[in-house]
Parts: structure tokens; sequence; C-alpha cells
């Protein structure tokens, strides 16, 4: 099963007023923004997105809102995931889904399955899911790796997994999945800090924060070769650090604002970031580049 999703991608915030209500306006600004940029394709209601605070009805407006902004322009590959696996195989029977190229699924967390229960879950998924699938490994936040030796027999096993994005942080495990996963199947990094050298090392793109406010510079990136993209990361580099010290995606909302996008505000239980990091961005990094 081919897929679309490769490049430079964007993995959306979702904008709210001051109110705490969802901000369609701020959203299609910012999804514009990452068109006119060159993004190659946009991520919804992912982690960035703050999905677990969204409502059932806020997550489909969402998803009805930036169809509708991006009109067939680019692939759009949609956030799914859960840690219960048959509910999850209901869900994906339901449909609904209509308008996604593709389904970035993150590990089970809370339950921490062995590497068994991972191949299980994906392999059942797969089995039922309308869409390709895109492993989403994020043991910071999951609290459960899933090692390269499971990711290619489920690449071996389930021609509907197509790809995986790795934010594991762990280099050499990245380039483990690269070299024994099939000719095809995508690798994505996670990071934007390891983007380069992911890159380098066989990877085919990027799932970005930073591309919410950087669209063009993290697509100059990924879209060019050696050092011309190791340039390109230089101009912007700097952000990385800074836009991850008190989470994401505090740090992406802070500078949204920053640069007027959206309002720095988030759903409990994240809150803004503090002054001082606000303060940087206006400062230090002068809130633009």
């Amino acid at each position: 099963m081919d897929t679309r999703i490769k490049g430079a991608g964007t993995a959306l915030v979702t904008p709210f007023t001051k109110d705490g209500i969802v901000d369609l306006p701020a959203l299609r600004r910012i999804v514009r923004h990452n068109l006119d940029g060159g993004i190659d394709f946009l991520c919804v209601l992912g982690t960035t997105a703050e999905t677990p605070t969204l409502t059932s009805d806020e997550q489909m407006v969402v998803r009805r809102t930036v169809l509708d902004e991006v009109s067939g322009a680019v692939p759009l590959i949609l956030g799914f995931g859960g840690n219960n696996t048959a509910l999850m195989v209901e869900s994906l029977k339901a449909g609904g889904f209509d308008g996604f190229d593709a389904l970035l699924v993150v590990t089970p967390f809370y339950n921490k399955p062995n590497q068994e229960g991972l191949y299980q879950h994906y392999r059942t998924l797969a089995g039922v899911s309308p869409k390709p699938i895109f492993i989403y490994n994020v043991p910071g936040r999951t609290g459960v790796n899933i090692f390269p030796e499971t990711v290619a027999r489920l690449a071996d096993d389930c021609p509907s997994i197509v790809g995986i994005k790795e934010a594991s942080g762990n280099i050499e495990q990245i380039r483990k999945v690269i070299s024994t996963c099939p000719e095809g199947f995508v690798v994505l990094s996670g990071d934007d800090a390891l983007t380069c050298e992911i890159m380098a090392a066989g990877g085919q793109g990027v799932i970005s924060v930073a591309s919410n406010i950087f669209p063009s510079q993290v697509a100059e990136v990924v879209h060019s070769e050696g050092q011309e993209a190791l340039k390109a990361n230089e101009r912007i580099e700097k952000y990385f650090g800074p836009l991850f010290q008190e989470g994401n995606p505090v740090g992406i909302k802070a500078l949204l604002s920053v640069k007027g996008f959206c309002e720095n505000c988030l759903r409990l239980p994240l809150v803004p970031a503090s002054d001082a990091l606000v303060e940087l961005f206006k400062n230090d990094c002068n809130g633009n580049d």
C-alpha cells in the first residue's frame, strides 16, 4: 500500500481563544501559513494538537476545518490512538476517515505492553484499517518503546503499515529501523533536532513542531542535501531547545503567539509558557527568523 506521506510535515497545534474555545480562524491562518510555506503534508489531531483535551465534537470540527482549508492541496495524516485494541478496531470499522491519506497510530500508553503485545496490537489494527498506518513511537510520552525488530516484523507482515514516526530520540535505534525495514517503508523524524541526522541516514522526512511557524525553513531542510541541509537547519536550530524546554506544545504556542498567529492558550493539565520563555522568544530569538 503506497502513501503520499513523506517530506516536510507539520504537527498542527489546536489554537484556543482566551475563553478556551477552539479558534477556527487561527487554525485556518496556521494551515494557510504552512501551505504557503511549501509544507508537503499536515498531521491533524496528533500530540501537538492537545487532542486528549478535545471533545469528540471539537475533534470533528478541527478535522472539517483543516480539510476545507487544505482542499486537497497536500496530503493529510490523522492522529489515531488508544490503549484498548478492541475499541480501536470498532472505531476503524466505523470509518469516517474520508479526506485523510493515512493514520498516525501511537503506541499504546499506560498498559506498557511487551514487544509481542505491540506486534499483535498493530497487526490487529492493520487488518481492519481503511487507511495506511504509520506507527508513532514516542516512549517519552507512552512509557513503551517499540524495537526495530518489531517494526521490521510489522513492515514485513502487514502491507498497510507503511511507515513510522520515530521520536525515541535514539539515533542508533532509528538507523536500525531504516536498515532493517523493507524498501519503501517510510521513516519520519519525530524530533526537529534530529531531522538532518535521520535524513542523512536514509529517512524520508519529518513531522515537525517547529514548522507550525517555520514551514518554509523546515521544508528547505528536508528538501536539501548534505551541507545545504545543515546550513538550512542552522537558521532555525536555535529555536529547538526553547520550543521544548517547557514541553510541547507549550513552546510552539508561545512562539505562535509572539508571531501573532494565535493566543498563548492551552488546556489543562497544560499551562502556558512562563514569562521567561515568552521573553526569550521576544528578545533572544526576536520572535522571528
